[in-house]
């Protein structure tokens, strides 16, 4: 049976709970497969290259069909919408989107996580349709570093210029997230936190993860954040704060002078899967209830079928049988057989 207990806020009146008796609270919707960068953690280039076939446009859900499950979502508890992909931005018309989505669910953050290459020119229309919060993924300020991780030459200014785009538009505060890979870009961890040490700005460093399976990930390749978060203490003086809400990804610090907020992702070191309140919809309407998970659920098929009424009940069945905990249970070493990062968004 699917558990439904009250809150101690209204709206939502009711909140969705599965197997281990955790949340239903956010939600990453997946708008492309598409990217225009290779990173090395997610979509290398020796595997999906000029050659790999990205999904037809008509498997693709529309933004009708986004915003209906969407409605749907917020019906059942989910108080936070991330737009994601592949690259979000490759997909035409994302602010449009956002307005819809604005109209539809108001009580819905409505978040956006982008490598930042096609941010500059889309930071105003984004903010000025509705959107509350935007990510920018950047794991290097070197040009030949940023290169060589994001399997694409030239595009860091085009990241910048996306960066303070977005500043100038008004998203505050604006997260930078950068992927930390040991002998990779490791040493650049001080140079990140110089540079978006700023009261407007969170830099989260996260740890490099084994999504998917094409990326090589090996365990040596994993910076853990306390050792990371070590390093800054050497330059910086950090307090930590208390998660803003169960089920919060991050540990957060914040500098003793009020000057910025750091956060630390740790899914390998200190996994959070006993909180963990995130599901992902894929581009082609396929929901997955792990980061780590092998197979989807085809809500495509039930919103088509039997409309948004059929599609809650399905989207409350799959949360209430939810047993997850991948990050808990790693051996180690990657199992074999999960989803790639960029098809539901890391």
């Amino acid at each position: 049976m699917t558990a439904l207990v009250p809150l101690s806020k209204s709206p939502p009146t009711t909140t969705l709970l599965d197997a281990r008796q955790r949340v239903l609270r956010d939600v990453r919707v997946s708008l492309t497969d598409r990217c225009n960068l290779r990173c090395a953690y997610c979509m290398p280039q020796h595997a999906f290259g000029d050659q790999h076939r990205f999904l037809p446009g008509d498997r693709v859900l529309s933004f009708d069909e986004i915003v209906a499950l969407t409605r749907s979502f917020a019906d059942l508890g989910v108080r936070k919408i991330k737009l994601t992909g592949g690259e979000p931005l490759a997909r035409p018309g994302v602010p449009e989107l956002v307005r819809m989505l604005r109209a539809t669910a108001p009580e819905v953050e409505i978040n956006l996580i982008s490598n930042g290459v096609l941010l500059a020119p889309l930071a105003v229309a984004l903010r000025e349709a509705g959107l509350d919060r935007l990510t920018v993924s950047l794991d290097s300020l070197r040009p030949d570093r940023f290169a060589a991780i994001a399997g694409r030459a030239g595009q860091l200014d085009s990241v910048l210029a996306g960066i303070e785009a977005a500043r100038a538009a008004g998203f505050r505060p604006l997260k930078i997230n950068m992927v930390v890979m040991r002998d990779r870009n490791d040493d650049e961890v001080e140079a990140m936190a110089v540079r978006f040490r700023h009261p407007d700005t969170i830099l989260r460093f996260i740890e490099y993860m084994d999504v998917g399976t094409l990326n090589g990930w090996r365990p040596a390749d994993v910076v853990p954040a306390a050792e990371i978060l070590a390093r800054l203490h050497r330059v910086a003086d950090l307090v930590p704060i208390d998660s803003a809400y169960r089920g919060e990804t991050a540990r957060r610090y914040r500098y003793a002078d009020g000057s910025g907020e750091i956060g630390f992702i740790a899914s390998v070191s200190q996994p959070f899967c006993g909180d963990c309140s995130r599901l992902r919809l894929s581009a082609d309407g396929k929901l997955f209830t792990c980061l780590f998970a092998k197979d989807g659920f085809d809500i495509r098929a039930v919103l088509r079928n039997g409309g948004p009424v059929a599609a809650r009940q399905a989207i409350a069945a799959l949360w209430g049988q939810r047993r997850d905990q991948y990050s808990v249970e790693r051996t180690g070493a990657p199992a074999n057989e999960k989803i790639e990062m960029f098809y539901i968004g890391g």
